[in-house]
């Protein structure tokens, strides 16, 4: 492991065993005593064979090769399921991996599920005192922390009470406040503070920010794409216990996002008027569509090349529309050469169209460009390509939105 990784995780996986019945967690306890006391070893495998036999493996994680610098900021995105908290769990030792090595350098505090951690039965004074020994300080360190522990947490006089009359949001003060005052080389908030009210997310995130400026590594899980943009500098998306995509935040999270709008929305292209039936012949068909880039940031150029073929006859009233939808499939601007007056090749042969968009105004995302031959005013749809290309909008976070609107401020009175 190199001394400027904060984790280093090679290979690792993480199965569990799943039971279609209740009664077969009990045979399979049964089955795994007798493969271990059975006089024979053809017994013994016997035995091993229906114990396994008797469960389901579930791969929480699979092949997971991570390398976290000091210092990072990590947002970890996917869907439930996908294997983050397995993650999380098995970095911070509550779990141990099946497979592969890991190796951590630093001390390590979390924010898990809500309680984790917690005695139930003790106060939450008690419970500071019992998480900061947990985490590596000695009491004596925890008492000069105190008075900043509870005025981060803010809960008043239930620091006296038993942490079981808390509430989701009160259990989050205090486990975060403990968590960011032990000096933690390595930070892990797992979706906690989205059970906080909005001045405590406020508050969290100015002290994570504060501990990063220090130096400590934060892995941070969220499903608040913004939060993980703006905040994180690299994110790790995790798909059915695998590493789909990793690399800049912004980045993987708006791949992440539209992603899971493709999914839930019909790909299929819209209906534009009648089609021509294809069995007296296609008068027209579009070959090929070729982007200039896939990947551009917010005002480079894009040319869309598009190679049709007109067939027998002339069609004077032909027309090329280009549109640009983004991954619900929403139609953010429409243009074809009827609209904008100008007269494409119509005689029978081949031909090459281009169009042209010498500054691209979209935001970043993802984006699909259909592109369809018309005629009679775009009344008739002789050839269409529904997504027929794909493109990337990728840029700093700098905005929200869609499309990019020039604009100013004015402060008007400062007063």
């Amino acid at each position: 492991m190199s001394s400027e990784s904060a984790i280093h995780i090679e290979g690792l996986s993480k199965v569990f065993n799943t039971y279609d019945r209740p009664r077969d967690r009990l045979l399979q306890s049964l089955y795994g005593v007798g493969a271990r006391v059975a006089p024979s070893s053809g017994l013994r495998r016997r035995f091993a064979h229906r114990s396994q036999a008797c469960a389901r493996p579930f791969w929480a994680l699979h092949d997971i090769h991570l390398d976290i610098k000091r210092g990072d900021t990590v947002g970890i995105i996917g869907r439930n399921g996908s294997g983050k908290s397995t993650l999380l769990q098995i970095i911070c030792g509550t779990l141990a991996p099946s497979s592969g090595d890991m190796a951590v350098n630093g001390r390590v505090a979390a924010l898990l599920e809500l309680g984790s951690g917690f005695n139930p039965e003790f106060t939450g004074r008690e419970n500071v005192y019992l998480n900061g020994q947990l985490l590596g300080l000695t009491r004596e360190q925890v008492s000069e922390r105190f008075e900043q522990i509870t005025a981060f947490a803010d809960i008043g006089d239930f620091i006296d009470q038993p942490v079981k009359t808390y509430s989701s949001g009160m259990f989050v003060r205090l486990a975060f406040a403990i968590a960011i005052h032990v000096d933690p080389e390595i930070l892990i908030v797992d979706e906690a503070l989205a059970v906080g009210d909005i001045q405590f997310q406020l508050k969290c995130i100015e002290r994570m920010e504060q501990v990063r400026e220090r130096g400590t590594t934060i892995l941070f899980v969220s499903h608040a794409l913004e939060q993980i943009k703006r905040f994180c500098t690299t994110a790790i998306w995790l798909e059915k216990g695998k590493v789909r995509m990793a690399g800049q935040a912004n980045f993987v999270s708006d791949q992440y996002r539209d992603a899971m709008l493709m999914q839930s929305s019909n790909q299929a292209p819209t209906a534009h008027g009648p089609r021509v039936d294809v069995a007296n012949g296609v008068p027209a068909l579009i070959k090929s569509t070729r982007v200039s880039a896939t990947t551009l940031a917010p005002f480079d150029p894009l040319s869309v090349r598009v190679e049709y073929v007109v067939g027998d006859r002339s069609l004077p009233k032909l027309l090329l529309g280009v549109a640009i939808r983004d991954a619900k499939g929403t139609y953010i601007f429409g243009p074809n050469t009827h609209l904008d007056k100008v007269q494409i090749p119509y005689e029978p042969g081949m031909h090459v169209v281009e169009y042209i968009i010498p500054k691209v105004p979209l935001l970043t995302g993802t984006y699909v460009l259909d592109v369809g031959l018309f005629s009679d005013s775009g009344l008739v749809c002789i050839d269409y390509h529904g997504a027929a290309s794909q493109v990337n909008v990728v840029a700093e976070y700098f905005s929200e939105g869609l499309v990019y609107i020039d604009h100013e401020w004015r402060v008007v009175n400062r007063g």
